[in-house]
């Protein structure tokens, strides 16, 4: 927009601006004054100014930027004289500084060419705005200034289009709002372009954040959010970009009310999931590299804008994979086989561990149930503890722990510790191996038939009564079965728990752990004991008779 074209003729600035200050009529008097005396300790000058009383000025206005005087009494300095108070007048030299700096740029003002200014909003008045621009006094009117009514402009950045010089009133009179109009006319310019032709444009990368980067295109900054950088999903920019990067970009929206323009990167290439057929099926072997490491898995860039899942679980063939940073690294390549392509929510899932050999494979190839390994207790449970054998763990259960069955695994053992088992299960097709400690001890039972056979008599309480028979501890954690049928002459309704009953031993079973006694054939043994006792007595005295007789006779 041209000069002559901004409607500014019609109304008188400069007698606005004369208006705002009509109360302090001796304010445009620019005179020259003379330092009569400097006074460092109230820090003001003493200026005859050619009327009956002398003026103060402050002395922070006569110092150079080093905070050093450049005047010293008997000098003569313009100044202006800017109210009275208690029949002095007041003046300022630097007022009459920015008076003799705005008229010389006046003088210079090329109305060919074209000034936008930036500066400061310093002061409000009737009319509008005083705006300091590098030590002059510009006027803004409140037509021209776009501020809302509510918001108070004083202190506030601005930039802005000078549109009128008035050489004689030596006023400049600014527009705001003619710049930001001018400025929304070239965002709705390249907005409207952007968004009607989707054919990728070429932006600068200006500024990254965590949530994405914003590009310049054509003169406007855009927002790429983090989820439209890559079909790969939400990424780190920083990753990918830095600052001063050319990017393609497509335009995908604008909001008008809060003037922002979001692009997209990924937007501009052709989404892989358009043509994933001809890309990846399931079961294919790829070459992936480790981008992003979680505690709950791995993300691994396959190329070709896809990014796949490799879950915790299918990292190793290890049950206790702690996290995955213990196995893979950051852009480490590995390989991997795609078990998901899931195109409706276009995320695909991989597994690393099919890839190698199952740990129990190797150890059902070389062990065998009944052999006796050593291994490293890796956890223990409230069931039992978990052994590390070679690559593998099995289970070592409670109940294999030891004879005493007062004993398990957590009053056994600790984390770390070596122990010696037996393998007693292989379940290849399951992952699942049992051990067991107490199996390379002597059971009780077998202790108990080092010393004992069948035929001998012994006795127990009865610990329990089941509709087959009686149970009683012989001691030293031994149980044995009386039948109903071995009894007699006990009965049943009469036996009750605590009892001590005597019986014979009549069945050792070691290999499956069982004790049967007979209460009936304690009594048939007790019979025949004392049967062979009087049969044995009376054979002693049929001798001792014919010995009698064979001494009679002689």
């Amino acid at each position: 927009m041209k000069f002559e074209d901004i409607e500014v003729e019609d109304v008188d600035f400069g007698a606005m601006l004369e208006e705002s200050f009509k109360n302090e009529e001796s304010k445009s008097d620019l005179i020259n004054g003379v330092i009569v005396k400097i006074n460092l300790a109230d820090n003001q000058a003493i200026v005859n100014i050619g009327r009956k009383n002398e003026s103060f000025l402050s002395l922070d206005e006569l110092r150079d930027e080093d905070g050093e005087l450049f005047v010293k009494e008997g000098d003569s300095i313009p100044l202006v004289i800017t109210g009275h108070r208690d029949e002095r007048a007041t003046v300022s030299y630097k007022m009459a500084a920015q008076r003799e700096a705005l008229k010389e740029f006046i003088e210079d003002y090329d109305d060919t060419q074209e000034y936008i200014v930036e500066g400061v909003v310093t002061k409000k008045n009737k009319g509008g705005f005083i705006v300091e621009v590098a030590d002059l006094e510009f006027f803004m009117p409140k037509t021209l200034s776009y501020f809302p009514i509510k918001i108070n402009p004083i202190g506030k950045n601005i930039k802005a289009l000078i549109v009128k010089v008035d050489k004689d009133k030596e006023t400049v009179i600014i527009s705001r709002k003619e710049l930001i109009e001018r400025e929304k006319a070239v965002v709705n310019e390249i907005v409207d372009r952007l968004l009607s032709d989707k054919t990728p444009v070429v932006g600068t990368v200006k500024k990254i954040t965590t949530y994405g980067m914003f590009v310049d295109v054509g003169g406007m900054d855009g927002l790429v959010h983090y989820s439209q950088i890559s079909y790969k999903g939400p990424v780190n920019p920083s990753k990918y970009y830095k600052e001063g990067d050319s990017v393609n970009v497509v335009a995908i929206d604008y909001d008008k009310k809060k003037k922002h323009l979001s692009l997209s990167i990924k937007d501009a290439f052709v989404n892989p999931w358009n043509n994933i057929d001809d890309i990846l099926r399931k079961g294919d072997v790829k070459k992936a590299t480790v981008s992003n490491i979680e505690p709950y898995g791995v993300f691994v860039d396959l190329g070709d804008e896809l990014e796949a899942f490799l879950h915790v679980s299918e990292i190793a063939w290890d049950k206790n994979v702690k996290h995955p940073k213990d196995y893979l690294t950051l852009d480490e390549v590995i390989e991997v086989e795609i078990i998901e392509i899931d195109k409706e929510a276009k995320k695909l899932r991989v597994s690393r561990k099919n890839l190698v050999s199952k740990p129990i494979d190797k150890f059902a190839s070389e062990h065998k149930v009944g052999e006796v390994v050593t291994g490293t207790i890796s956890s223990i449970t409230d069931f039992g503890a978990f052994v590390k054998v070679d690559a593998i763990e099995g289970l070592l259960h409670n109940q294999e722990t030891s004879w005493d069955k007062s004993k398990n695994a957590k009053n056994l053992f600790k984390v770390g510790e070596e122990v010696e088992v037996k393998i007693i299960k292989i379940e290849a097709n399951n992952g699942k191996i049992s051990f067991s400690k107490k199996a390379l001890e002597l059971s009780p039972i077998q202790e108990f038939a080092k010393n004992h056979k069948n035929g001998d008599i012994v006795e127990g309480a009865v610990k329990d009564k089941k509709e087959f028979g009686i149970f009683i501890n012989l001691g030293n954690g031994v149980d044995a079965l009386i039948r109903l049928d071995d009894l007699a002459p006990l009965k049943e309704e009469e036996v009750v728990k605590g009892q001590v009953i005597k019986g014979v031993i009549s069945y050792i079973d070691t290999a499956n752990e069982k004790i049967r006694v007979s209460v009936k054939r304690l009594e048939r043994q007790e019979e025949k004991a004392i049967l062979n006792k009087v049969n044995k007595g009376q054979e002693d005295s049929m001798t001792l008779g014919d010995v009698f007789n064979e001494k009679f006779n002689k």
